[in-house]
C-alpha cells in the first residue's frame, strides 16, 4: 500500500483524480455513453411495493444524472452548455460533436418504436450538420435548431402534424407509418385493443390473435402487403407503444 509522505504529495494524487474523473465525464458525453436510470424507476418502485415490506415506497433516487438530450429539453440548450465539462463547451466544433452523437443515439434506440418518424429525424440531423458543417448558419442558429430537434426526437407529441385524435404514442406511430392517415390509424388502434389479451407478447398463440386482427383491419383499406402488416405488426409489438 502507498504511503503519503506530504501533503503536497495528497494534493497532486487529488489533482489526478479529478483530472481522470473530468476526462472520464467527457468521454461519456461524446460517446453517448448513459444509461437512462429513469425509464427503469416505475418497475424498480414496483418490485419495492411487491416483494419488500415497508412502510410507504421512497424515491429511489433524484435520477438528476440525465442523458444529455434530455438535458437539453429539460433545461435548455444554453443551460445545458453551462453543466457540459469546459474542454467540451469551450469548444464549439466538440460540443456541436458531443450533442449530435447523443441526438444519434437516441434515434437509432427510439426507431424500432416509430420507423417512419426517426428516418425523418435522422434526415433532419444530417441536413442540419451539414449546415453547421459548411458553415451556412451561425453557431447561435445551430443551436437553436438542434435544440427543438432535441424536443422533436425526445418527444414525438411536439410535432404539431397530428390531429387531436392521435393522442397517444402507439397511435402517433401507427399514424407516421400507415400514410398520415387518422382512419386506418384509428381502425388498426381499435382492432389491437379490443383483440390483445393480457401478457400477449411472447405468447405465439395471443400474437397471433393481434397479427390477424391487424391484417383484417388494413385489409378494408386495401392494404394487403405482407411487408406493411409485419411492420404494423412490429411497432403494435414494441412494449415501449403502451399497447
Amino acid at each position: 500500500m502507498q504511503v503519503i509522505s506530504s501533503k503536497k504529495e495528497a494534493l497532486k494524487i487529488k489533482d489526478e483524480v479529478t483530472h481522470y474523473l473530468g476526462v472520464r465525464q467527457e468521454i461519456k458525453l461524446a460517446s453517448g455513453d448513459h444509461i437512462d436510470l429513469k425509464a427503469y424507476e416505475p418497475a424498480m418502485r414496483h418490485l419495492l411495493d411487491t416483494y419488500i415490506s415497508a412502510n410507504e415506497s421512497e424515491k429511489i433516487s433524484a435520477f438528476d444524472d440525465l442523458p444529455l438530450v434530455e438535458m437539453i429539453v429539460r433545461n435548455g440548450i444554453n443551460d445545458t452548455i453551462k453543466k457540459v465539462p469546459k474542454n467540451i463547451s469551450k469548444n464549439q466544433g466538440t460540443m456541436a460533436e458531443v450533442i449530435e452523437n447523443n441526438v444519434r443515439r437516441l434515434i437509432t434506440e427510439e426507431r424500432p418504436t416509430n420507423p417512419k418518424y426517426y428516418e425523418r429525424m435522422s434526415i433532419l440531423l444530417k441536413e442540419l450538420v451539414a449546415e453547421r458543417k459548411k458553415k451556412v448558419i451561425k453557431y447561435e442558429q445551430y443551436l437553436d435548431k438542434i435544440a427543438e430537434l432535441c424536443k422533436k426526437v425526445k418527444n414525438q407529441s411536439s410535432d404539431e402534424k397530428y390531429p387531436d385524435s392521435i393522442d397517444s404514442k402507439g397511435k402517433r406511430a401507427l399514424y407516421d407509418n400507415l400514410s398520415d392517415n387518422d382512419k386506418i390509424t384509428l381502425a388498426v388502434d381499435k382492432a389491437v385493443i379490443t383483440t390483445k389479451a393480457d401478457s400477449w407478447r411472447g405468447t405465439k398463440i395471443k400474437e397471433k390473435a393481434v397479427y390477424i386482427a391487424i391484417k383484417k383491419s388494413l385489409k378494408k383499406f386495401k392494404i394487403t402487403d405482407d411487408k406493411k402488416i409485419d411492420l404494423i405488426f412490429e411497432i403494435i409489438k414494441e412494449p415501449r407503444n403502451g399497447y
